[in-house]
């Protein structure tokens, strides 16, 4: 796979944490959790030595593949783990470090997403919670190009949807009743956009 990969040209967003007011959820943004140069480390050794590969998803009886290429890593006593499955490697290692200081929690799965461009998104949705729980603790976090990140309630229509740019080493944790009240996509854009990666943390067979 050949992407482009110019680091320097990635926007760090302005710093500082920023609680979202925002009714049925607990919503915390950390712009520059990761510093520049750690973002740019990690992106580039993410972006070579992970596996990237397919999904197909099942809509309707029709089988599609979804735009964005994904990998999947999880601690090998998870219950239902392939026991050959790949690894952690040591940048997934000290990125879940760092995100398990930040807030005191443990998380045993990562599901990594490439968007290779501005054709690549995901639609509106809410995590599924069949291995999570119905109030899944999701901590997200993002390298590369910086793009647009939505909410929207699923019931309140009177609340305007809120928009966050997700920047080259910043972090997103979703908590409390987020994804029961809310839906979020990353959608496609028309603009001439580089490779964004997405590492998105959880508590999978835990207390089900």
């Amino acid at each position: 796979m050949t992407l482009f990969s110019d680091t320097e040209l990635f926007t760090t967003g302005l710093g500082g944490k920023k609680i979202f007011d925002i009714p049925d959820s607990e919503l915390i943004l950390i712009d520059n959790f990761f510093s520049k140069e750690e973002s740019d480390s990690f992106y580039e050794r993410i972006l070579r030595k992970t596996k990237w590969r397919e999904h197909q998803m099942e809509i309707y009886d029709k089988t599609y593949t979804v735009p964005r290429m994904i990998a999947w890593y999880e601690d090998k006593d998870n219950v239902g783990a392939d026991p050959k499955g790949p690894d952690w490697t040591y940048e997934l290692l000290k990125i879940r470090g760092r995100v398990e200081k930040e807030t005191q929690l443990d998380f045993n799965t990562v599901l990594l997403n490439l968007y290779r461009d501005g054709n690549d998104g995901v639609g509106w949705h809410s995590d599924k919670e069949h291995n999570t729980g119905p109030n899944p603790i999701i901590a997200s976090v993002t390298f590369g190009e910086t793009r647009m990140f939505k909410l929207r309630h699923k019931f309140r229509k009177e609340i305007p949807p809120i928009e966050i740019p997700l920047h080259h080493g910043s972090f997103l944790l979703m908590a409390g009743t987020t994804n029961s009240f809310w839906q979020h996509q990353v959608p496609k854009t028309a603009r001439d956009v580089l490779p964004r990666i997405n590492l998105t943390f959880r508590r999978t067979n835990r207390n089900l």
